[in-house]
């Protein structure tokens, strides 16, 4: 079965980048996650133990974005994903968005960013 799970907008600041002012200071992230599961036993018992608790989806990509200053918005991303899936194994694949709406990039821009999705192997 491949039901959904997910997060969309949690905002973050965090000192990822490749310009000196980006790990001084850093800056906003936003996140999205589409995390992939079998939530059919969830959908009939009603518990909270059967499925993956969103607060400790949120928790967990908090520690892994933040636990160090990434370079590369690729590598903050892989970190999220490599995080949720080696901590809850009801997920079978994980897609994951990291947005950088104050890249340093001289133009006018709404957002850039990048998404990975990573499956259990």
């Amino acid at each position: 079965m491949n039901d959904t799970i997910f997060v969309t907008g949690l905002v973050l600041h965090a000192r990822h980048g490749v310009m000196d002012h980006e790990t001084e200071v850093g800056q906003r992230f936003v996140i999205d996650l589409e995390l992939t599961a079998d939530l059919s036993e969830s959908s009939r018992t009603d518990k909270l133990s059967d499925t993956v608790s969103y607060s400790n989806v949120v928790a967990c990509t908090t520690a892994a974005f933040k636990d160090a200053n990434y370079r590369l918005l690729e590598r903050a991303a892989g970190a999220v994903a490599d995080a949720i899936l080696t901590s809850f194994d009801k997920i079978t694949a994980v897609k994951v968005t990291v947005h950088k709406p104050h890249a340093p990039i001289p133009a006018i821009f709404y957002d850039v960013g990048v998404i990975i999705t990573r499956r259990r192997s």
